[in-house]
């Protein structure tokens, strides 16, 4: 997906002063922002200062950047080095001799740990994009199952205006939806259902 059109599209969309295409970068890829900052280890306000100095950097280099397409490339570096930066502050103003139990890792260590979460950031901006494109009522009832905690199927089955013997049916209707969609071809595979 490092050819993705979309993210391509976007950038250029964003080179030229789209805000939407400015939201949607910042949408597809804070959590690929939050997910570093997490394997840091970095407090709540740390987290919220590096991802600000992400985008105002992106900002900043947007039209520097060569490859469209290396945009999460881009992102995940600087905002790797950008916890770097954070972490080593701290340890200088605590004095510890290392920080948080964080793992000062070698180049390759980074390398693989920055394809991971590339490839994770990806599987979910495809995800949401899939969502996305799934009919309101799947939308609806697929955010009501999946929230940490799931509303009865008799309150959701009032909200919807669905009959409870119907939830499960309509759920296995709209994930089957979910899992044809084009945005996921290569991270499921289709179950051939209605």
């Amino acid at each position: 997906m490092r050819d993705d059109p979309t993210v391509i599209a976007l950038v250029t969309r964003a080179r030229k002063g789209d805000q939407g295409a400015w939201d949607e970068i910042v949408e597809r890829y804070a959590p690929l922002l939050w997910s570093i900052c997490c394997r840091y280890r970095l407090s709540r306000a740390d987290s919220d200062d590096v991802a600000q100095t992400v985008w105002l950097r992106l900002v900043e280099n947007l039209r520097k950047l060569n490859d469209s397409a290396a945009l999460a490339g881009w992102l995940a570096v600087t905002t790797q080095r950008e916890c770097l930066r954070v972490v080593r502050a701290v340890r200088k103003q605590e004095g510890a001799e290392k920080p948080f139990g964080v793992d000062m890792t070698t180049g390759e260590d980074e390398a693989a740990m920055i394809e991971r979460e590339l490839e994770r950031a990806e599987r979910l901006a495809m995800l949401r994009a899939a969502f996305a494109q799934l009919p309101s009522p799947c939308r609806e009832l697929l955010s009501l199952l999946m929230q940490d905690r799931p509303p009865p199927y008799s309150e959701i089955s009032a909200r919807l205006r669905m009959p409870v013997g119907g939830i499960g049916p309509n759920r296995a209707r709209c994930l089957a939806k979910l899992r044809r969609s084009p945005y996921l071809n290569g991270y499921v595979e289709s179950d051939g259902d209605a």
